[in-house]
C-alpha cells in the first residue's frame, strides 16, 4: 500500500494539491498500535516515512525523534534568513483510531466536496494544511527572517500522549505551539483534562442458595455508582462555570463483577471518567472521590489505569503570537473545547500551546469520517498569513 505519485500513490490529477496528499496520507494504515494486534494496519512510521521524502525532495531538514521502539516523532525545519530567534511548532499528530471496516476506510473517497477516509478530519486533515502551508513557505515568498518553523509530526495522541510528551521533555521550546485537531478553524485556549481512574471493591463469595454467608462486591460498587452519579455529579454541577469550558463532569464508564449467577461476586470494578478544568489536579480529584466514600460509609481501593493523566489547557489568549494567529484567521476570540489534545503536553513543558485545524470533531473516529475540501484550503490560507507574517 505505498504510495508512487508526487507525493506517493498516484491520485486524480484534477484534485487540487492539497487534497491529493490527504488522499495520499489516508491511504496510509497508521492506527496506533493500542487499538489493533495486527501490525499491517500499525505505522506512524508509514506517514513519517512519505512526509520525510516529501520534504527531503523540497530540500528541508528532517529530524526523527525516537519515542519508544519502533515509534518516533517526526521534525521537519524551514528554517529562517538570519539567526534563530523564535520558534513556531506546527504540531498534528500522525496516529488513528480503528475498527472491524478499518481496512475498507483506507481507500480515499472525494464525492460532494469532501474526502472521505480513516483520519480524514483526526487528524491527517491537520496534517496536510501544517505539512502543506510548511511546503508552500519553504518554496517561495515570504519566509520569516528570525523565526524557525518546526513541524511535528506526534505519535500516540490517541492513547498516551507519548510523543507529545516525549517532545515537551527533549524538544526545543517555542514561542508557540499550534496543535492539529479538527476545530471547524476556531482558535482553541482551552480544553479540559482528563483523570481516569479504576475503583475496585471486595467482598466474599459464596453459593448463591446461600448469600447470606457471602458478601456481595457488585452490591457494594452499587452503592458507590450511586453516589458517583448523582451526589457527586451534582456537586460538580453546582461548581462555578469556567467561561470557556462550563463545569467538570464524572462519567462511570465501565463495570464487571461476578462470574456465574450462582456465586456472590468477591470482586467488582468500574472505570471513571474524570473531567478537570485548569487549576484541578489528579490528587485533587482522587481526594475529594476519597471523601465521598468516607462521607457515604463506603470503602474501595484504587488501581492504575491511567499513569499519565492528561492535564487541562488554558493558553492567555492575548499572548502576541496567539492574536497573531487569531488575525490570521480572521477570529474576534477564541473558545474551549471538552476533549483533551497533545496541546496541554506541550504547554506543560514550557511552550505557550493552541488548537487549531479544518473539520468537525463530530466527524472523529466514525465509519463514514470525512473532511470538507473548502475548510482543508482555508486552513492552509490561515496557515500561511501567519507563517509569513512572522518576524
Amino acid at each position: 500500500m505505498a504510495p508512487s505519485g508526487r507525493y506517493g500513490r498516484p491520485t486524480v490529477a484534477s484534485q487540487p494539491t492539497s487534497v491529493r496528499l490527504l488522499q495520499d496520507l489516508i491511504a496510509l494504515p497508521s492506527v496506533n498500535p493500542a487499538f489493533f494486534s495486527d501490525p499491517r494496519l500499525h505505522g506512524e512510521h508509514r506517514v513519517a516515512e512519505f512526509l520525510e521524502t516529501a520534504a527531503r525532495r523540497q530540500g528541508l531538514e528532517v529530524e526523527s525523534q525516537a519515542v519508544v521502539p519502533g515509534r518516533s516523532n517526526l521534525l521537519v525545519r524551514v528554517s529562517p534568513r538570519g539567526e534563530v530567534r523564535h520558534r513556531v511548532l506546527l504540531a498534528p499528530h500522525l496516529d488513528t483510531v480503528g475498527e472491524p471496516a478499518y481496512e475498507a476506510q483506507l481507500k480515499p473517497v472525494v464525492r460532494d466536496g469532501r474526502v472521505y477516509g480513516r483520519g480524514a478530519c483526526d487528524t491527517k486533515g491537520s496534517v496536510t494544511a501544517y505539512f502543506q502551508s510548511l511546503l508552500n513557505v519553504a518554496a517561495s515568498g515570504p519566509r520569516p527572517a528570525r523565526t524557525e518553523i518546526l513541524f511535528v509530526g506526534l505519535i500516540d495522541e490517541e492513547n498516551m500522549q507519548l510523543g507529545s510528551r516525549h517532545f515537551a521533555q527533549h524538544g526545543p521550546k517555542a514561542d508557540l505551539a499550534i496543535v492539529g485537531e479538527p476545530t471547524g478553524l476556531e482558535i482553541i485556549t482551552a480544553h479540559k483534562g482528563d483523570v481516569w481512574l479504576r475503583l475496585r471493591t471486595a467482598g466474599r463469595a459464596a453459593h448463591g442458595a446461600t448469600p447470606h454467608r457471602g458478601r456481595n462486591a457488585v452490591t457494594d460498587m452499587a452503592r458507590i455508582v450511586l453516589a458517583l452519579e448523582t451526589g457527586y455529579a451534582a456537586e460538580l454541577a453546582a461548581r462555578p462555570p469556567h467561561p470557556l469550558l462550563g463545569r467538570p463532569t464524572i462519567n462511570v464508564g465501565r463495570i464487571e463483577g461476578g462470574r456465574q449467577p450462582n456465586i456472590v461476586p468477591a470482586e467488582c470494578v468500574i472505570d471513571i471518567d474524570r473531567r478537570t478544568l485548569p487549576g484541578e489536579t489528579d490528587a485533587g480529584v482522587r481526594r475529594e472521590i476519597s471523601a465521598l466514600l468516607k462521607r457515604h460509609g463506603l470503602k474501595a481501593h484504587y488501581d492504575t489505569l491511567r499513569t499519565n493523566p492528561c492535564p487541562p489547557l488554558e493558553t492567555n489568549p492575548d499572548l502576541p503570537w496567539v492574536r497573531a494567529l487569531t488575525r490570521a484567521a480572521r477570529r474576534k476570540v477564541t473558545r474551549g473545547v471538552h476533549y483533551f489534545t497533545d496541546a496541554a503536553a506541550l504547554a506543560a513543558g514550557g511552550t505557550p500551546s493552541v488548537v487549531f485545524g479544518p473539520g468537525d470533531i463530530a466527524q472523529a473516529h466514525t465509519e463514514r469520517e470525512w473532511l470538507a475540501i473548502s475548510q482543508l484550503e482555508e486552513s492552509i490560507r490561515i496557515l500561511e498569513r501567519f507563517l509569513r507574517g512572522l518576524a
